[in-house]
């Protein structure tokens, strides 16, 4: 397989920037590419779908170590894919928890607004509701929304 690809016509292709080519290769979750006479790195075809595989891995919150794990799995495709499935179903999870505190926040933040008289600071709402963090909800419903995954 030839590697004729240059770093900037890798990182185009696959929306990964030049500095962080480099990195993938310092940690190792992409080969050291083979270098030019002039000391220019070079890729190949592979090279450029195990970047983009990696991006959108990125792109889904997956870290570094998860990402080197699937991509192991990735290498060898005989085996069972029963490891690549935990970390996606963990990831879910995390997601979910996410998704759960953002609504959270969400409700809180509105209540926060609706109460507001508009008046002055003396009497508002939102003010009053950041000074005491007893009359938040935000984390009540979080506390509540982990004990109920817990369970599960």
């Amino acid at each position: 397989m030839s590697h004729a690809i240059a770093i900037g016509k890798v990182s185009e292709a696959t929306g990964v920037k030049v500095p962080t080519i480099r990195y993938y290769e310092q940690i190792g979750l992409l080969p050291a590419a083979p270098r030019t006479e002039g000391n220019r790195r070079t890729y190949d075809r592979k090279d450029v779908e195990r970047l983009t595989f990696i991006r959108h891995s990125r792109e889904l919150g997956f870290d570094i170590d998860e990402i080197r794990t699937l991509l192991s799995l990735q290498d060898a495709p005989h085996q069972s894919c029963h490891e690549a499935d935990a970390i996606a179903k963990a990831r879910l999870v995390e997601v979910k928890r996410k998704i759960a505190s953002l609504t959270a926040l969400e409700a809180e933040l509105e209540r926060m607004v609706e109460g507001c008289s508009h008046g002055r600071v003396e009497t508002c709402q939102v003010i009053e509701i950041l000074a005491d963090h007893g009359k938040c909800t935000f984390h009540d419903q979080i506390a509540h929304h982990d004990r109920v995954n817990e369970s599960l």
